[in-house]
């Protein structure tokens, strides 16, 4: 689906057999010159431009949609989450009401989801979907947004009836791109339901259509799924050719360190990501299982990257999935590892949340605090080949 997860839908990684630095101290700079982060400067001068022009007329709605929108695709592009917070500045005088304009409430439930904040996301899609003045591509846009955010939530009948939705004759008018889209969203549905195989000749089916890279993801997330390496890796590695989004790369980090070749993480991660903190997060576990000296600098700088976020109570930019990563592949802390993922599983659903609570169960010694990911795979039908080698290997 296209856009659906952005910077936060990520695969997971393998354990690693001996952890170097899980008893490495905390990072404490050794003045206040010292850099920790650098921003990113990945704005043009016509992008400070519009900002400049909306801090004059913060009232300007055309412009105030076009800079947060920019703001959400730099997002979703550098895996930066302060650019959500650009683009919620840029709608904050509608921000509050009740019934913002239709194009605002679109934006705002994008923006509550990317926050975690699914309830108050859903009721803005509903609210837009029950405006029959609004217009018909943002309702179009509704209804995947909203597909988007009940599958991610794992309510699969929920989700469906929205793709149901848009691939029929209330939304005919805009041609095959939406029914592609459609067709995909309810592929991938059957695809986290029990019809793996199904799913996959569908998908199969619409990318000979050029699809474009949303629709190579979800098909190599299924191959993943579906144990079908070649496949898996051969379809992430057009997506990062086609995108260049942070997520593909992330996603093909993962594959990649899932099968034990984190050298080539390294050439597919240089030394320029330092300022992308979920694609240092995979440099840093390929230089620790590279046992590469450099290993330590980058642990100790995501390090202070966590604590400085939760100094600032600014939870939004500490992923919960992330943070379980890195306890329990940077810090060997297979307990706090615990922790996080399954406060992610109380928040979400995806494949990845559900392998990263078998895995860090596994790691902890404590098995049965998977039992909620069986439960769901048993109501769901959900199946995933990586969870069973990971069973079968405990």
């Amino acid at each position: 689906m296209p856009n659906f997860h952005a910077a936060r839908r990520f695969g997971t990684l393998a354990l690693l057999a001996a952890p170097l630095l899980a008893a490495a101290l905390p990072y404490v700079p050794a003045s206040d010159d010292a850099i920790v982060q650098r921003l990113p400067t990945r704005i043009d001068a016509q992008t400070r431009a519009a900002r400049r022009a909306l801090a004059q007329a913060p009232d300007n709605l055309p412009l105030a949609l076009q800079t947060a929108r920019e703001a959400i695709a730099r997002a979703r592009r550098d895996g930066d989450p302060r650019e959500y917070g650009n683009a919620e500045a840029a709608l904050a005088p509608w921000w509050t009401q009740a019934a913002p304009p239709p194009a605002v409430t679109l934006l705002r439930a994008t923006l509550r989801q990317s926050l975690h904040h699914f309830d108050d996301a859903i009721a803005d899609l509903d609210r837009l979907l029950a405006d029959t003045r609004a217009p018909l591509a943002l309702r179009a846009q509704a209804e995947l947004t909203r597909a988007e955010v009940l599958q991610v939530l794992g309510r699969y009948d929920g989700a469906q009836a929205s793709c149901q939705r848009l691939a029929g004759p209330a939304y005919a008018a805009f041609g095959s791109r939406v029914q592609v889209t459609a067709q995909a969203c309810l592929a991938e549905l059957r695809s986290l339901q029990g019809d793996g195989a199904g799913a996959w000749t569908a998908l199969a089916g619409l990318a000979a259509g050029d699809g474009g890279a949303w629709l190579t993801l979800v098909r190599a997330e299924l191959a993943e799924r579906l144990g079908r390496d070649a496949d898996a890796e051969a379809l992430y590695r057009a997506a990062v050719a086609a995108s260049p989004d942070v997520y593909p790369r992330a996603a093909l980090a993962d594959w990649l360190l899932a099968h034990g070749r984190p050298a080539e993480v390294l050439a597919l991660l240089d030394a320029g990501v330092e300022d992308i903190d979920t694609l240092l997060l995979r440099r840093a576990i390929a230089l620790q299982r590279l046992h590469d000296p450099r290993a330590g600098a980058a642990v100790a700088m995501l390090q202070a990257r966590f604590d400085a976020a939760r100094e600032r109570g600014d939870l939004s930019l500490i992923h919960a999935r992330e943070a379980a990563l890195f306890e329990l592949e940077l810090r060997g802390d297979a307990a706090a590892a615990l922790g996080y993922a399954a406060q992610e599983w109380s928040q979400q659903r995806e494949p990845a949340d559900a392998l990263l609570l078998v895995r860090a169960a596994h790691a902890a010694g404590r098995p049965l605090a998977a039992q909620p990911v069986h439960d769901f795979m048993r109501r769901t039908g959900y199946a995933d080949a990586r969870i069973a080698l990971a069973e079968s290997t405990k």
